[in-house]
């Protein structure tokens, strides 16, 4: 055998075994044999001829694992204990009975049973039953977020139409940021890099932004083409003490109401950039599968205007995916389709399921994210963006969803407008840092939390906490 030849012969050989050696591995995952699959890896790391990103996605293959075990972490006893609250006499037959319901998330890892940690609080949110008998014991009385909004929103309406605007009601935030790293995370004298979600400037409704402290002398802002935008700090660990980073900024923030027509949206080009970009699949979270082309059937019919495709898609979500605390995104290997096996997710799940599907029907959309900065509420935060010709880009927020108001208006409000306290740092998913991360991320789809790591790898959440604060300046809010 020629050179060439033992040598074409080799690599195909050795790419088959490696090939065959993912599936194997992928099968014990899926079983829940987590230890067998991780001695797999470690065989097929120390003995297949393996290029240096082939052992990289190995090693990242395990550290998934790993934070699979963290999400879930809850015994029966600790769901019973929760549970029991609402229902006294809860037992095992009953957390069966919603676990076949598909009300219930667990994992069978190594032959035992553990519930996400979530699965307990999540039961009441996903449930009909379960949330009326939560209704009957602790009430239902209405959030504050859902008062506040009921409140000012039809007053964002009225001096849009007023005034002729789709910018209006300038909002003056200051931002406290700060993300502690707990202490010997990472040997003394040792260099802790960190990014910090920082925000976007290219959006009309977000400007005027002036930073005014950071915690470190030496700093990177990365330009504002990055689609997911940082602060990146750098800083000496030591010994017994937390390792601190923060930064204060000013920012203004406006209301966004657009008043759409559907009579107004143009025919698209569907030959543009544009178009081609933001609506195809992307792999692995915007897929076209065999179940999103079904729902799409159902939900949309023969229906063509783009408008009212979309706003089916929105009043589908809205009335069948209840929200429910999520998983780590890393986790998930295609989110749209976790949404539809569940019925249930958190506002990034649901914002990638009505992004999903409007690509499926020729609509364009794309990823936004950052932070809710409501009164009395602040959080992390996902929602996207729709293009419609005529109008261009336009905010959707799929898990704000319709509002309970007679007024047309202000209940579709969430689709094709937004309030001043969605603080924007992403316009894209999954994308590069600035500078360059060396390790994998914890949260490799979005970013609103930060990234942490030093030479010796990444720091994954459990290793370090966030605190988030705004104040608003000369103005007063119920």
């Amino acid at each position: 055998m020629e050179k060439f030849s033992l040598f074409f012969f080799m690599a195909f050989t050795s790419a088959i075994f490696s090939q065959t050696n993912d599936k194997l591995i992928n099968i014990e995952i899926e079983r829940g044999e987590f230890t067998k699959a991780r001695k797999m890896i470690d065989r097929q790391i120390c003995e297949g001829d393996l290029s240096d990103s082939e052992v990289y996605e190995l090693y990242f293959k395990k550290e998934i694992l790993n934070r699979i075990q963290k999400d879930f972490n809850k015994t029966e006893q600790d769901v019973l204990q929760f549970i029991q609250n609402y229902y006294p006499n809860a037992t095992s037959e009953e957390l069966k009975k919603w676990e076949n319901k598909g009300s219930l998330e667990y994992k069978i890892i190594d032959g035992n049973k553990y519930y996400f940690n979530r699965a307990h609080g999540n039961l009441f949110r996903v449930d009909k039953e379960a949330k009326t008998q939560k209704i009957q014991i602790d009430g239902d009385k209405k959030g504050q977020l859902d008062a506040f909004l009921e409140k000012y929103l039809p007053e964002v309406v009225l001096e849009s139409n007023l005034s002729r605007k789709s910018l209006v009601k300038p909002v003056k935030m200051r931002i406290n940021y700060k993300l502690v790293v707990e202490s010997d995370a990472v040997p003394a004298g040792e260099t802790i890099r960190c990014w910090l979600p920082y925000p976007k400037e290219n959006h009309a409704r977000q400007h005027s932004v002036h930073l005014e402290k950071v915690s470190g002398e030496n700093y990177i802002i990365a330009p504002d083409e990055y689609k997911q935008r940082t602060l990146y700090l750098e800083k000496i660990a030591v010994q017994g003490s937390p390792t601190e980073f923060g930064f204060q900024l000013i920012f203004t923030a406006e209301n966004e109401y657009n008043n759409v027509a559907s009579n107004n949206i143009k025919k698209y080009n569907e030959e543009s950039d544009l178009y081609k970009e933001f609506t195809k699949e992307l792999p692995p979270h915007i897929v076209f599968t065999d179940r999103i082309k079904k729902l799409s059937k159902d939900i949309v019919g023969d229906e063509s205007d783009p408008m009212i495709v979309a706003k089916l898609i929105y009043k589908w979500i809205n009335d069948n995916v209840p929200w429910a605390g999520a998983r780590e995104y890393s986790t998930i290997n295609n989110i749209s389709e976790y949404c539809l096996s569940n019925g249930w997710g958190d506002c990034g799940i649901q914002t990638l399921t009505f992004m999903t599907l409007c690509r499926y029907n020729g609509i364009p959309t794309k990823w936004q994210s950052g932070w809710m900065l409501h009164p009395g509420e602040t959080n992390l935060h996902d929602w996207c963006e729709i293009y419609f010709e005529g109008y261009g880009w336009l905010p959707v927020d799929q898990s704000f969803k319709l509002v309970d108001s007679k007024d047309e208006n202000v209940r579709w409000f969430y689709f094709c407008n937004t309030d001043a306290f969605h603080f924007i740092v992403n316009d894209s998913y999954s994308q590069p840092l600035f500078p360059v991360k060396i390790y994998p991320r914890s949260e490799t789809v979005d970013f609103q939390r930060g990234e942490v790591e030093w030479k010796g790898g990444n720091l994954y959440f459990d290793k370090w906490d966030y605190f988030m604060d705004v104040e608003y300046i000369d103005q007063k809010f119920e």
